[in-house]
């Protein structure tokens, strides 16, 4: 049984395995499956869009397609800052539902593209009941460094999507 187990945790950790784009997020890294990475742009002009949630900066025009923008910092609760001319917008490919949702998430510096091995990465350590930790793939071990290895398919909720869907017009 134990066996059973050990198999099925390090298929989990083979299935994280892979590259990832890094990015900085106040003085802490991140990565993103560089799979569900469309593009990086500039940051450009965004339209705000009322009624939207905070970490919702709004919507930008990317070749004659209308998508929401994402300001990370403010939906992980770390505060707010000034735009540099290191900060740009990753446009990611989020699973919802049976298709696909286009949308932008204000990052304040790209790093580089890792290949992190399975080996390299660790389960997402408990924080408690009242923490959720369901959007954090892994910690990946980059030397003596961390990272936070998120999947985007669930640092938004489907509320967030579906809001994020209308706002852009979808």
């Amino acid at each position: 049984m134990a066996e059973a187990m050990n198999k099925e945790v390090s298929q989990t950790g083979a299935s994280r395995a892979g590259k990832y784009l890094t990015f900085k997020l106040a003085e802490e890294e991140f990565g993103l499956e560089i799979l569900k990475v469309q593009e990086i742009i500039q940051l450009q002009a965004i339209t705000r869009v009322p009624r939207t949630p905070e970490y919702v900066r709004g919507v930008i025009n990317l070749r004659g397609k209308v998508i929401p923008v994402v300001d990370l910092r403010l939906k992980f609760g770390m505060n707010h800052t000034t735009d540099t001319e290191r900060t740009c917008i990753v446009v990611v490919q989020i699973r919802h539902g049976d298709g696909i949702v286009v949308t932008g998430t204000i990052i304040d510096e790209v790093r580089e593209v890792l290949d992190i091995p399975a080996a390299s990465i660790e389960d997402t350590p408990s924080f408690g009941t009242s923490i959720d930790t369901e959007f954090i793939l892994g910690m990946g071990k980059i030397g003596q460094s961390v990272k936070i290895l998120l999947d985007i398919d669930k640092v938004l909720s489907s509320q967030d999507l579906t809001s994020l869907k209308t706002a852009a017009g979808a």
